[in-house]
């Protein structure tokens, strides 16, 4: 039986890498599949990882018809064996359920990574329709960390290096210092009181108490 595959975890914890590899281990078998990807922070059309991994890939756009494009592909004497997915908490809640159809009428399994809950620790719709369709939800094994060591589960965006809790949900960034727009990945202790690594580092050199808000 096929299945809908949902790995998940926190920035920085391999998802991009993890897919590449999955790719990998499905071609090295000869067989052949569809790489879909959406907002990858190398560019469009692209699936890259921080460890210099990349590959092709198609760009999911708003309103792109999957199941059709799987059909249609498959119509054209297209092999298809399996389907990867990055960036899939980008993806539209329909387009999480024409994944689900694909494996249920067509018999292919969907590989899909990505991101729970975005800045605000709030799910984004197509993370939150994967966890209600797919047959199986895995976190990922390789944790990120918090700048205080314990375990990451959260996403931080900041702004000229200051965290903020309001915005648009999708604003493209990167975890490299020195970026406008960036993201920092925190435990729930850390994200929940604002202590980024730069906050902590700031307080600790003027020897002030960390601004942990109640």
């Amino acid at each position: 039986m096929a299945e809908l595959i949902y790995y998940c975890g926190t920035m920085d914890s391999g998802k991009s890498t993890l897919a590449l590899q999955t790719a990998h281990n499905h071609q090295s078998r000869g067989r052949t599949g569809i790489i879909f990807t959406n907002k990858d922070r190398a560019g469009k059309g692209i699936i890259s990882s921080r460890l210099g991994l990349s590959s092709p890939a198609i760009e999911v756009t708003p309103g792109m018809d999957l199941h059709k494009h799987v059909v249609d592909s498959l119509s054209s004497g297209e092999r298809i064996d399996y389907i990867i997915c990055d960036e899939a908490q980008f993806y539209e809640a329909k387009q999480i359920e024409q994944l689900a159809r694909i494996v249920d009428g067509l018999g292919i399994d969907v590989y899909a990574f990505g991101i729970l809950t975005d800045f605000r620790t709030s799910l984004f719709p197509g993370s939150a329709r994967l966890v209600e369709l797919a047959d199986r939800v895995n976190t990922l094994q390789v944790e990120a960390l918090c700048w205080c060591g314990s375990r990451a589960t959260h996403n931080a965006r900041t702004i000229g290096g200051v965290m903020v809790i309001e915005g648009e949900q999708v604003v493209v960034g990167d975890v490299s210092p020195g970026n406008e727009v960036g993201y920092e990945v925190l435990c729930r202790r850390h994200h929940m009181r604002q202590v980024t690594a730069r906050a902590s580092r700031a307080a600790h050199v003027s020897s002030q108490p960390l601004p942990f808000k109640e």
